[in-house]
């Protein structure tokens, strides 16, 4: 499980319960093409990586969001006290970026880490899609 919480150590000032947070969807698979809804697997995390990657949304659109991927499917926004609800946390690791942790690797504990995905991407709306995405 990755047990890294906020904490002291952080350069960065914690982000409020009232921010925003975008998730890029990197991958089709992340966007359910019927609903429009995002799909568990947007917030799967993955091996090595320490928490999931997040955009600060005071400090950048949704288009720039998108933009800083070369395939970008769809861009998810869900608030900061959201994230916290479920006993995670969007701890921030430049001005304009942060990463939600607490969350098991699905290796560690798969039902856990789906529960906590599925949570993640129900208060996820999508914020951003390509105009030219035909999914």
């Amino acid at each position: 499980m990755n047990d890294k919480s906020s904490s002291s150590d952080s350069e960065f000032e914690p982000l409020p319960e009232s921010a925003i947070v975008y998730r890029a969807l990197l991958r089709r698979q992340w966007i359910d093409e019927t609903s429009d809804l995002v799909l568990l697997f947007a917030y799967l995390l993955r091996p090595n990586e320490p928490g999931l990657s997040v955009t600060i949304a005071s400090v950048c659109s949704p288009e720039q969001c998108a933009a800083k991927f070369r395939n970008c499917y769809g861009v998810a926004s869900i608030q900061v006290g959201q994230i916290r609800e479920l006993g995670l946390d969007a701890v921030p690791d430049s001005a304009s970026h942060a990463q939600i942790v607490g969350l098991p690797y699905v290796t560690d504990d798969r039902d856990r880490a789906e529960r906590l995905a599925d949570l993640l991407a129900e208060r996820s709306i999508i914020v951003w899609k390509p105009r030219d995405l035909i999914l």
